[in-house]
């Protein structure tokens, strides 16, 4: 049985634009059939969050180092390459769910 992922999500307030990024990420794990549970915060918590979680998706930049694997999920909610961000969650999704 797969494992489930643990995936973070933040934005600058942790509320509006990981809210949105948040149920794109669902469907995408949905279609992919990857195990998720989200966990939302703020750019400013990410750094204390990513030790219990197993990936990061921002939808700010983010540039500090990270131990966990990060993505920026910006087009996801603003739709410029929406479906090139997809692409990109759904494969990290896949390939940490393997690894698990």
């Amino acid at each position: 049985m797969a494992k489930e992922v643990k995936v973070l999500v933040a934005c600058g307030s942790g509320v509006a634009t990981s809210t949105i990024a948040q149920e794109e990420i669902k469907e995408i794990a949905k279609n992919a059939g990857v195990k998720i549970r989200l966990v939302k915060g703020t750019i400013a918590e990410v750094p204390i969050k990513q030790k219990d979680v197993d990936v990061v998706f921002t939808t700010a930049n983010y540039r500090n180092p990270l131990e966990k694997p990060h993505l920026s999920v910006f087009g996801l909610v603003s739709g410029l390459n929406k479906e090139a961000s997809k692409k990109k969650v759904e494969e990290l999704l896949k390939t940490i769910s393997e690894e698990l």
